[in-house]
């Protein structure tokens, strides 16, 4: 393959995306809509995409275009209640307009009081949860005590960072981390963007393509000092609205039997909710909602 040359009008210099456009391997109007598409093609998710619409470190239609075939996970949520937090993420991953993979775990225990839960690119993502769940283990057994929880925030943020030139080629990793603060009794967020940056969120947070709309709804749902039960029928509500709105993020699949992950994380350590129990509550809300369209005469209502 030889070099290509360009005349000074034309040389795209150190735009690496420009250089891929101007040898023709990528074309200027791609649109896609995935994980991390908003606008015209950006790789907003969220809080923490690296472009928005037309600008940013990427142009609109590049990276995302030049791995087509990379799936990615899409909604997760974390917010806080009277005794820890809750974590709850779809199982949809997206390849463009493709569903890639119905079943997919996005929300992952850190250790027993942390959890991480991934928005992004697919491979990348799982693959950098599980070596920080190494790197959060071997800190364990070398220095005897567990990292406390803004370590292990600073820890993720760094591996975020070291990402930063696979996220500028499409390749997007935005995680969301909580867990239960054994020093302070109390559960904390922290989200991240695409650069490394974390920042911790007082009450709730939610990325990847349907976020807004979960963030909206949890918004609208929450107030301080919220029952376990209660917490969590708010974050799969906004689950739901999320899936309502989102293409990308997959909502309760009642032929396959297949729900979204919600987990735990208190002083009792991380642990999943039993899959019986969050299909009995998603039942529940699907047939609220089919009360509601029935008491205002609209198609598809339900009288419970």
């Amino acid at each position: 393959m030889a070099l290509p040359l360009f005349s000074p009008e034309s040389d795209p210099g150190p735009d690496f995306v420009g250089l891929l456009r101007q040898a023709g391997a990528l074309s200027h109007g791609a649109n896609r809509h995935d994980g991390h598409g908003g606008g015209n093609g950006g790789l907003a998710s969220g809080n923490g995409g690296i472009a928005s619409g037309n600008g940013g470190l990427a142009s609109a239609g590049g990276p995302e275009a030049g791995f087509a075939g990379a799936p990615h996970a899409t909604t997760v949520v974390a917010l806080r209640y009277a005794d820890g937090v809750i974590m709850a993420g779809d199982r949809r991953a997206t390849m463009g307009n493709i569903i890639a993979h119905r079943s997919m775990e996005k929300v992952f225990a850190a250790d027993r009081y942390s959890a991480v839960a991934i928005a992004g690119s697919a491979g990348m993502a799982v693959e950098m949860v599980r070596l920080f769940q190494v790197q959060l283990e071997h800190y364990e057994k070398v220095e005897g005590t567990t990292l406390s929880l803004e370590g292990k925030a600073n820890q993720l943020a760094q591996m975020v960072r070291q990402n930063l030139p696979m996220a500028m080629q499409g390749l997007v990793v935005v995680p969301l981390f909580a867990g239960y603060d054994t020093a302070r009794g109390i559960g904390r967020i922290f989200s991240y963007d695409a650069t490394g940056g974390h920042y911790e969120d007082t009450d709730f947070q939610a990325t990847g393509s349907g976020g807004r709309d979960a963030r909206s709804t949890i918004k609208l749902g929450f107030r301080e000092n919220m029952a376990r039960d209660e917490a969590v029928d708010l974050a799969i509500q906004s689950l739901y609205e999320a899936a309502d709105e989102d293409s990308a993020t997959g909502g309760p699949d009642l032929v396959r039997g297949i729900y979204p992950l919600i987990a735990v994380v208190d002083a009792d350590g991380y642990r999943l909710l039993p899959e019986e129990e969050v299909a009995e509550r998603f039942g529940a809300l699907i047939a609220r909602k089919q009360a509601e369209r029935a008491e205002q005469g609209l198609p598809g209502g339900r009288a419970q």
